[in-house]
C-alpha cells in the first residue's frame, strides 16, 4: 500500500521534481553553448566542468554551520532565487551580445553552491516533515523522480535546443529555479533551526573566584574558536560514526570513479566510434528508467529481505557492471553493450541509494543534518573532479577505453568499504517506562527511566564507554 506522507510533502517534492527537471532538460547546455558560440577549446570546456566543480565545492565548505542554525525552508527558497538570478543571467548576456566564458564559470560556481546549501537545507526538513519510519519511502520517491527526469531531461532539452537555439534550455532552467522557490514558499506548519551553541568557558571557575570576574576573561576566545571547529564538526561526526564513515567513503569513491568516466564515453562514443547524437542520447537516456524501477522496488525489497541485505547485495551489484562498458565496440553491438550495462548499473543505484540516504539522515541528529550533508556534497564534488581530471590524463597517455577499463577495476574493490553489519532499523517507539540514552553519534539504546510518569525524556551519555566498543552496534 502506497505510504501517505502528508501534503507538505507533497509540495517539498513538487518542488524538487520541477527544478530537478529543469536541470536535466539543460543537461550539457554550457558545454554546448562554450564550443558552438564562444568557440572554446576542448581543455577550456574542461576546465569549465571541473573547475565550477570543485570551486563550488570549496565556496559551500563554510555554509553547513550557517545552514544548520537557519529556518530551512528560507534557505531554500533563498538559494533557489540565487539560481534563477545567476542562470537566467546567461541568457539575457546572450541576446545582449556580452555573453562571455568567465560568465559561464561564475554562473557554474553559484549554481553549484548553492545547489549544494540547498541539498543540506532539504534533507535536514526532510528528517524534520516526515517520521523515521517513511523517510525510506520519501527517499524512494525523490530518487524515482530523479531518475525519470535524467531519461526525459536531455532528449527534450536537444529538442528544444534544436528549434530555437542554444540558451532555451538554460532559460527553462532558470524558470524551474523559481517555481521550486514558489513552491517551498506553500509549505506550511513548523520550521527547524539549530539554535546556536553557548559560550563555554574554557577557565574553570573556582570557588574562591567571583563568577562575574571570570566571564569577561572568557566570552570571546571561545566563540571564535567555536566558529572555527563548527567547519569541520561534519567530518568529525562522520569519521566518529562507524558506520557512517564506511558509507562515506564508498559513496564518494564510487560516484567519483563512475564520474570521472562520463567525459571519456562522451569522446568515444560520439569521437572514436562516431555514434549519432540520437544514438548517444538513446544510450544514457533509456538505462535512466531503470533507476525509476530500482526506486520503487526499494522499500518492497527492504520490507521482506531487510535493509542491510538489500543495501550490500545491491551495493556490490552496482560496483560489478561498470565493468562491462571495457567490451564497447563500434556500431549496434556497442550501443547495446552501453545500454546493457547502464540499466543494469542504475537499477542497482535506484534500489541502493534510497537506503544510503535514508541511513544517513537517520544516524545524524537533527540539530547537525544540514551540516552532515553539506560537508558530504562537498567532499564529494571534490573527489569527482580531481578524479575527472586524473582520468583524462589517464585517457590521454593510454586511451579512453582503457581508462574507463581501469575506473571499472577500481570499483570492484569499493564494496568493502560498505558497513559490515549494522542494525539499519530504527525501533518504532521506547516502551512505557523507558527512555532512550545516546551513546555515540547516530547510536541510541533503551534504559529504564528513573521517572515513572508518562512522559519520556532523552538523556545523553557522557561517552564513558570502552574504547574498544562499537559504535554500530545499535540502531539510531
Amino acid at each position: 500500500m502506497r505510504v501517505q506522507l502528508g501534503r507538505n510533502f507533497g509540495r517539498l517534492w513538487s518542488a524538487y521534481a520541477v527544478s530537478t527537471y529543469g536541470t536535466w532538460i539543460a543537461f550539457g547546455a554550457f558545454p554546448l553553448i562554450a564550443v558552438r558560440v564562444l568557440h572554446s577549446t576542448a581543455f577550456a570546456v574542461a576546465l569549465l566542468e571541473a573547475a565550477g566543480l570543485a570551486v563550488a565545492a570549496v565556496v559551500a565548505f563554510p555554509l553547513g554551520p550557517w545552514v544548520d542554525r537557519r529556518a530551512k525552508r528560507s534557505v531554500m527558497i533563498a538559494m533557489d532565487l540565487a539560481r534563477f538570478l545567476a542562470t537566467a543571467s546567461v541568457p539575457v548576456a546572450y541576446f545582449l551580445g556580452l555573453l562571455s566564458y568567465v560568465q559561464l564559470l561564475v554562473v557554474s560556481v553559484i549554481s553549484g553552491t548553492a545547489s549544494i546549501a540547498f541539498t543540506a537545507a532539504a534533507g535536514a526538513y526532510l528528517k524534520h516533515l516526515v517520521p523515521g519510519d517513511h523517510l525510506l519511502a520519501a527517499n524512494g520517491r525523490f530518487e524515482g523522480t530523479s531518475w525519470v527526469a535524467t531519461a526525459a531531461g536531455p532528449p527534450l532539452g536537444g529538442a528544444l535546443i534544436g528549434l530555437l537555439g542554444p540558451v532555451v534550455t538554460v532559460l527553462a532552467n532558470a524558470l524551474s529555479y523559481l517555481l521550486s522557490a514558489l513552491g517551498v514558499l506553500r509549505i506550511r506548519g513548523s520550521d527547524v533551526a539549530a539554535p546556536r551553541a553557548p559560550v563555554s568557558k574554557r577557565t574553570p571557575v573556582t570557588e574562591r573566584a567571583p563568577a562575574t570576574k571570570q566571564a569577561p576573561a572568557t566570552e570571546g576566545a571561545p566563540a571564535t574558536s567555536s566558529r572555527g571547529s563548527d567547519l569541520l564538526a561534519g567530518w568529525r561526526f562522520i569519521v566518529h560514526d562507524h558506520a557512517l564513515r564506511r558509507l562515506f567513503l564508498n559513496s564518494i569513491l564510487v560516484s567519483g570513479l563512475i564520474m570521472a568516466t562520463v567525459p571519456l564515453l562522451s569522446v568515444l562514443l560520439l569521437g572514436e566510434y562516431r555514434y549519432p547524437a540520437w544514438q548517444y542520447g538513446l544510450a544514457f537516456g533509456v538505462p535512466a528508467l531503470g533507476g525509476f524501477v530500482g526506486a520503487r522496488l526499494s522499500a518492497r525489497l527492504v520490507k521482506r529481505y531487510g535493509r542491510h541485505r538489500v543495501m550490500i547485495v545491491s551495493g556490490w551489484s552496482r560496483s560489478l557492471f561498470p565493468l562491462g562498458l571495457a567490451f564497447i565496440r563500434p556500431g549496434i553491438p556497442g550501443l547495446l553493450t552501453v545500454i546493457v550495462v547502464e540499466a543494469l548499473l542504475i537499477t542497482c543505484m535506484g534500489v541502493f541509494n534510497p537506503i544510503y540516504a535514508t541511513e544517513r539522515l537517520q544516524r545524524a541528529p537533527s540539530d547537525h543534518a544540514a551540516h552532515i550533508l553539506s560537508t558530504w556534497s562537498v567532499s564529494s564534488k571534490l573527489v569527482q573532479a580531481a578524479l575527472m581530471v586524473i582520468w583524462g590524463i589517464l585517457a590521454t597517455l593510454t586511451s579512453p577505453l582503457a581508462a574507463i577499463t581501469m575506473s571499472g577495476v577500481l570499483l570492484l574493490a569499493t564494496p568493502l568499504l560498505l558497513p559490515k553489519r549494522i542494525h539499519m532499523s530504527e525501533p518504532p517507539s521506547v516502551p512505557a517506562g523507558e527512555t532512550r540514552r545516546r551513546t555515540a553519534p547516530g547510536e541510541w539504546r533503551d534504559r529504564p527511566s528513573p521517572q515513572r510518569s508518562g512522559h519520556f525524556r532523552r538523556q545523553r551519555d557522557v561517552r564513558s564507554a570502552p574504547s574498544g566498543t562499537s559504535r554500530d552496534s545499535t540502531p539510531r
